[in-house]
């Protein structure tokens, strides 16, 4: 699933098409990318108006036009940006396509467990001015973080920080990153942290996404820093950075999850039980 470094990669794609103007749309309108949505209204508002400018949020994306005409995008487990030629002919997962003078912008789905949203106003949508602050921002705060973990404190932390609600733009293998750099076992409560933990939890948010972004962005994965676990997470006999020994693995939550039971050790684990 596309996560915070490659949703803003994808969304910059689009922006090739900034300051034009849609010239057609193309879609697939039965597909469940449009579940809830009027599509006919989106193929008649669109032609002729500009794209302005674009923003992502988490695994969001919000794309404003001319016209008072917002469009937000959601990547799901498979979906992608691009841009094609002017004369593009979409293929059977090509389920949206806005086409310019120069060129078309294509949003893909195989799985179609993306999603596509249609807006007309002179304000953003409520969908998208409602989402949870960004993980960078001032908004999201440790005392913030700490008070959602409590709030959800029957799940442990691996599923706890997939929450979207809680931590938009987190995904698999940033979830184990930001808990190897924490020393937090991923099948221990946030709400049994002390307060060095959490702070070193917070701290290490906002470490691994700024890191992410700066450098996935900008050169791809093998730009990570050497000394992360993402280089060893992916290698079944993968080690840990800090201290070598072999990396435990296990489903926790429902989501394949690489730690090591040296460094991330946590006592609380066995006194509530996993999740």
């Amino acid at each position: 699933m596309p996560e915070l470094a490659e949703v803003e990669y994808y969304r910059q794609q689009w922006n090739s098409g900034l300051r034009s103007t849609i010239r057609a749309v193309r879609l697939h309108p039965e597909k469940r990318i449009f579940r809830g949505l009027n599509t006919d209204r989106l193929e008649k508002a669109l032609p002729g108006s500009r794209l302005l400018k674009s923003e992502a949020h988490g695994k969001n994306m919000l794309f404003q036009f001319s016209n008072d005409i917002w469009l937000g995008l959601h990547l799901g487990l498979t979906g992608e940006l691009r841009v094609e030629p002017k004369d593009f002919a979409p293929d059977k997962h090509d389920h949206l396509v806005l086409y310019q003078t120069t060129r078309a912008l294509v949003f893909a789905d195989s799985r179609q467990f993306g999603r596509v949203r249609f807006h007309r106003g002179p304000e953003p949508p409520d969908w998208w001015s409602d989402l949870p602050p960004g993980l960078t921002s001032r908004q999201f705060t440790a005392k913030r973080m700490q008070a959602f973990l409590e709030r959800h404190r029957k799940l442990s932390l691996k599923p706890a920080l997939l929450l979207q609600s809680g931590f938009p733009g987190l995904g698999n293998w940033m979830v184990d990153e930001i808990l190897w750099r924490a020393r937090l076992n991923p099948r221990s409560f946030g709400a049994d942290l002390s307060g060095v933990e959490l702070t070193s939890l917070w701290q290490n948010i906002r470490l691994v996404c700024r890191q992410a972004m700066k450098n996935v962005l900008t050169q791809g994965y093998s730009a990570l820093p050497a000394g992360w676990l993402f280089h060893q997470r992916w290698n079944r006999k993968g080690r840990c950075p800090r201290d070598g020994q072999p990396l435990a693995r296990a489903t926790i939550g429902g989501r394949t999850t690489a730690w090591c039971p040296v460094c991330q050790v946590s006592s609380l684990v066995s006194t509530r039980g996993w999740v």
